[in-house]
């Protein structure tokens, strides 16, 4: 960046992570500054005539009155190219391992400026030899690939705004993210050099060319998502839950075994130690679907709780810029933010130091619109630039209600821009049920589209068995109320039958555990045979109830464990042990009928 002391401009006040600053009348909302000695970095949010308030990205402590002000007439950008993909960033694209290297230290050094991609790395760039000399290269014009990890092999693009007609393209070979690789002559008349790399504005929306109609689910290995409440491919999702009821470790699964092609976790605002565990773990774990280490298709941004509000308001724009950078290379991207209520706490704050007025509960007037134009970012597309490619980007955001209060501000805004709501409850996760996201309060609102793609895809029976399953957990609900004041023992058999059934698909399908090795990923195929044995299970035993067995010898079958241990006692592959099952549902049925003189 080029760095020059503004002349005259110096600051006035500090307030929090506000500087305000007298005599910066040629900078523009949004500008890059950086402020006192230590060359902090700020963003320019506010002007008022000669006073300009400068949000600062790192401690102010030791900052004083009248210390200089260095400008760079450039807004906050996010560098897009090869070497992204297994990095740690913090909020502001910073690689946290090379600033430890700079550091020399475990903590962040103040005034630290460097790159986020490394600038000597070489790359194994091959040029795109359908493009000839002469050709007008348009913003998203392929103009080669380079293998980025063992996963993902990345497309070099022409930044968005560009055009120009070809001169030259480099030849296949190794280069630096900021060796040119293309050379254009601009409408002007002057030359213009591409590299791997170009920056691009975090606050404003990279451009696409059509928005296209979800048309599949994004299968996240998860049950109680995948079969009750999907999300497609390009949709949103919110996951509100109090303290303890399982946000982050939900968040956590998602990244690990959902089949995007791309994962970028945002640790915006979480406590540090949850942070940790994600640096820990994410490294080891192993892709299910390439069988390459997960990291080598994944991004994390760090911005834990303790560090500047002002960065944690911008990790979230931050990591949806890189998002949709490989969402316009033609991949399906998942971008998992945890948490937007802490990104809406660092707006809360930033806007009390600027004396805003505030409405609900001290959030500034415009948190509606904020989260809004976060979400809109979202969505399945047709990209700019040739050839056509289309791409995706999933949002997962996770809420932090106070009290799992799901009227507060933060989550009632976010129900009115997502399409899928993933609510937890605390009673659930007492109890130890998790993923505890309570059947009654969620929904998805991809249910339409999701059924179409099943029927497509093999999967006809889905709509049905979630349809009959849900209904059996309804009516479960409902007895449950009697059976607090009279006793299951008073109800009918066949109502009995159903509380039993909900209990075996409570536990045996919808409880999932994250940490078994066996559990913490269940495929398509094994979900709808879990499914259809429980409904199997339930159908047989009903015409037995109706036809006078006790409910007792039904509930005393092993049929009734099996089920509820297949999930864990079943391999994921195993499909010969299903049928080994549906067998033994069958035979222990018409056994108990034979035994007892009741009809099947």
């Amino acid at each position: 960046m080029s760095v020059k002391e503004a002349e005259g401009a110096r600051i006035v006040s500090i307030t929090g992570s506000i500087v305000q600053v007298k005599g910066l009348s040629s900078y523009r909302m949004g500008e890059i500054t950086y402020v006192g000695e230590e060359r902090l970095i700020g963003e320019v949010i506010v002007i008022e005539q000669d006073i300009a308030t400068i949000q600062v990205y790192e401690p102010l402590e030791g900052l004083r009155i009248n210390d200089p002000i260095y400008p760079t007439g450039k807004s906050l950008t996010a560098e897009l190219g090869p070497g992204m993909l297994s990095n740690i960033f913090d909020g502001i694209q910073r690689p946290l391992e090379r600033i430890k290297q700079i550091s020399k230290s475990d903590f962040i050094k103040r005034g630290i400026n460097i790159t986020a991609l490394d600038r000597q790395k070489k790359w194994s760039f091959h040029p795109n030899n359908d493009l000839e000399k002469g050709e007008i290269i348009n913003g998203g014009d392929i103009l080669g690939e380079v293998q980025e990890t063992e996963t993902i092999v990345s497309k070099i693009l022409a930044p968005p705004s560009f055009s120009g007609e070809l001169i030259e393209l480099q030849e296949k070979g190794d280069y630096r993210v900021t060796e040119p690789i293309l050379t254009a002559k601009n409408k002007d008349g002057e030359n213009r050099e591409l590299s791997l790399m170009h920056e691009w504005s975090v606050r404003i929306a990279r451009p696409y060319s059509t928005k296209l109609p979800v048309t599949e689910p994004l299968i996240t290995g998860q049950r109680i998502i995948d079969m009750f409440f999907p999300i497609a491919k390009g949709g949103t999702a919110a996951i509100p839950g109090g303290f303890g009821s399982g946000k982050t470790v939900i968040q956590h699964q998602l990244s690990k075994w959902s089949n995007a092609d791309v994962v970028i976790y945002i640790g915006c605002g979480e406590r540090g130690n949850e942070m940790t565990d994600v640096l820990r773990e994410f490294p080891k774990l192993i892709d299910p679907y390439t069988d390459n280490p997960l990291m080598a298709r994944t991004i994390l941004v760090a911005n834990v709780s303790n560090m500047p509000v002002a960065a944690r308001e911008a990790s979230i724009y931050m990591g949806i810029t890189m998002a949709e950078f490989y969402r316009d290379q033609g991949f399906s991207v998942l971008l998992t933010a945890d948490s937007t209520s802490r990104w809406a706490e660092a707006l809360r704050e930033i806007s009390g130091q600027l004396a805003e007025l505030p409405v609900e509960e001290g959030f500034p007037a415009y948190l509606g619109a904020r989260l809004a134009n976060f979400y809109e970012r979202a969505g399945k597309v047709i990209t700019i630039g040739s050839p056509y490619r289309e791409g995706s980007i999933n949002i997962t955001a996770a809420v932090s209600p106070p009290g799992g209060d799901f009227s507060e501000p933060v989550t009632a805004n976010t129900k009115r821009f997502v399409k899928t709501f993933w609510g937890l409850d605390s009673t659930l996760a007492n109890r130890k049920h998790f993923p505890a996201i309570n059947w009654l309060i969620s929904y998805s609102g991809y249910v339409a589209e999701i059924e179409e793609w099943a029927l497509e895809s093999g999967l006809e029976d889905w709509g049905r068995y979630r349809q009959e399953m849900m209904k059996i957990l309804l009516k479960d609900e409902e007895l449950q109320h009697i059976v607090e004041l009279i006793g299951s023992k008073a109800l009918p058999s066949e109502e009995q039958l159903i509380i039993l059934i909900a209990d075996m698909i409570k536990v045996g399908f919808l409880q999932q555990s994250a940490f078994h090795p066996v559990d913490t990923f269940c495929p398509l195929d094994k979900q709808m045979r879990m499914m259809k044995l429980m409904l199997l299970f339930y159908h047989r035993a009903e015409v037995l109830v109706k036809n006078g067995c006790p409910i007792s010898l039904v509930t005393s079958l092993k049929t009734v464990q099996i089920l509820k241990r297949m999930k864990e006692d079943v391999l994921n592959e195993d499909l010969i042990q299903m049928n080994k099952i549906e067998d033994y549902i069958h035979s222990e049925m018409e056994e108990l009928g034979s035994k007892y003189g009741y009809r099947i």
